[in-house]
């Protein structure tokens, strides 16, 4: 119902029966009080009955106060007071607020006149914390984020017992009414990105917040590109540490996972087992990391114009065995390429929406028979089968796995720019890219931090031995932390 439509009908039971008409799941049951009746109104499934029967019906049957209550608005305050054990009470004076309050698992009790006493009984219904099903645990924590926004902020509470975390709480969604909570270190977290956080999401008009898009979408800077300008994690050390850093976390009920802003180019390429392991390890492996990034972006694209443009520049032996491979194949080494890089991101699709044993036993048939057998039927050269997996098996080492469809992307945008101008073309696509990435800002922090600057480059690429956390990225301090 749209809000201006609450005013037409009254504050009262009868007015909340007819707000629900036709919902199976909305109860409502009258109750004798003394020498007063009211009506006790829920949603099954999102109260816990047991709670409403123990801390609310109870105590209100065996109240003295209550049951000498004069009239309807003595018995409402004496409800208010202190009539339950319930921890949760609240006075609702209008249809909206005590609607809204129902499907927030509270239950509400009418005493005649208009206006209701609600209490706090939710359901317990929910996930149990879990291992996370996406981001591998090597060394660290293994508890997941769930889909109920108290147990989210109760995990982050744990690992930071800091009063000066804070979490401010947001309702989005006209129909979806999604609570959604910005978690930040005050005095430590740049109070410019925290308010311009709060501004976006404020500004967010969706029917229902329930997906990720709708807060990715809407709150960043530059929605179209690509590159994912928002970190999202369902590891609750991974997001404390983010804190610690100076970024805002952005929780929402319903989702698994924790956002945070403003999110850099580098910080794609971390992984919390960085600041488990020996510090070389992490070094060698972030260095890594970056290796197979430029691998599988670069790779197709510099074969196809080395083939088909510059051949001259390539080894004698390695030239002759690429000729000697490709004197049986019918198709150009371009057309070979763009079929291999299709048929790889489809073998990739089919293995994810399978279920898992489905999935990894269409990947294993589907790579022998698209490769082996693509082989030996002269279809492809073993060259551009070599230099696809080798490609893909690159971005694979991607911890974020928006970046590496942002890679994958690119990736074909480079072999069109090599089928188009070899070298050259390569070389002006890659400029782009670069061009690209470094006028993209997020909260007012360029993307490309810290290699644009800012202190903290060899921070990014390499991990120093641990002697407390500190934060390579200066610009999402707060004034306070940084002198």
């Amino acid at each position: 119902m749209e809000p201006e439509k609450y005013s037409a009908v009254p504050a009262t039971a009868e007015g909340l029966k007819q707000l629900f008409e036709g919902s199976a799941d909305f109860c409502s049951r009258e109750i004798t009080v003394g020498s007063s009746t009211v009506t006790l109104c829920y949603l099954d499934g999102l109260v816990a009955v047991n709670s409403i029967s123990e801390y609310v019906l109870r105590p209100i049957l065996a109240h003295p106060e209550l049951l000498q209550a004069e009239n309807a608005d003595a018995l409402r305050e004496c409800l208010a007071d202190n009539g339950t054990f319930s921890a949760g009470v609240a006075l609702r004076t209008g249809l909206q607020e005590t609607a809204n309050s129902l499907l927030s698992g509270w239950c509400a009790i009418f005493c005649g006149g208009t206006g209701a006493v609600v209490f706090d009984v939710p359901s317990f219904d929910k996930r149990a914390v879990g291992v996370p099903q996406e981001e591998k645990v090597v060394k660290g924590s293994r508890d997941a984020f769930v889909e109920t926004l108290r147990v989210n902020t109760m995990l982050v509470r744990k690992k930071l017992r800091d009063p000066a975390l804070k979490i401010e709480e947001f309702v989005l969604g006209s129909s979806s009414a999604t609570r959604v909570a910005v978690v930040y270190l005050d005095g430590f977290t740049n109070e410019r990105i925290v308010t311009e956080v709060r501004r976006r999401l404020k500004k967010i008009r969706a029917v229902g917040v329930l997906s990720t898009a709708i807060l990715e979408e809407q709150i960043c800077d530059r929605p179209r590109s690509p590159f994912p300008q928002l970190i999202h994690t369902e590891r609750p050390d991974k997001f404390c540490v983010n804190l610690l850093e100076g970024r805002v976390g952005i929780l929402a009920d319903g989702l698994p996972l924790g956002f945070l802003a403003p999110g850099t180019f580098a910080q794609f390429l971390k992984v919390p087992e960085d600041l488990s392991g020996h510090y070389l390890v992490a070094s060698m492996l972030t260095l890594l990391r970056y290796i197979s990034l430029l691998l599988s972006l670069l790779l197709p694209g510099f074969y196809v114009a080395s083939v088909v443009y510059h051949h001259e520049l390539l080894p004698t032996k390695l030239l002759q065995a690429i000729i000697d491979a490709r004197q049986s194949v019918p198709f150009p080494t371009a057309v070979e390429v763009f079929a291999m890089l299709i048929a790889f991101e489809l073998l990739q699709e089919a293995g994810l929406r399978l279920p898992s044993p489905s999935g990894q036993t269409i990947s294993i048939v589907g790579a022998l028979v698209v490769g082996q057998s693509a082989v030996e039927a002269k279809a492809v050269s073993p060259m551009v089968v070599i230099v696809i997996a080798m490609s893909g098996m690159a971005g694979y080492t991607m911890p974020s796995p928006d970046m590496a469809s942002a890679l994958r992307i690119w990736r074909f945008l480079l072999v069109l720019a090599a089928v188009a101008a070899g070298y050259y073309g390569l070389v002006a696509a890659g400029l782009l890219l670069a061009w690209h990435l470094c006028t993209l800002e997020n909260f007012g922090v360029p993307y490309m931090t810290p290699f644009a600057g800012g202190g903290g480059f060899f921070r990014a690429l390499t991990r120093a031995p641990a002697s407390g956390y500190t934060p390579h990225e200066p610009a999402l301090q707060g004034k306070e932390k940084q002198k």
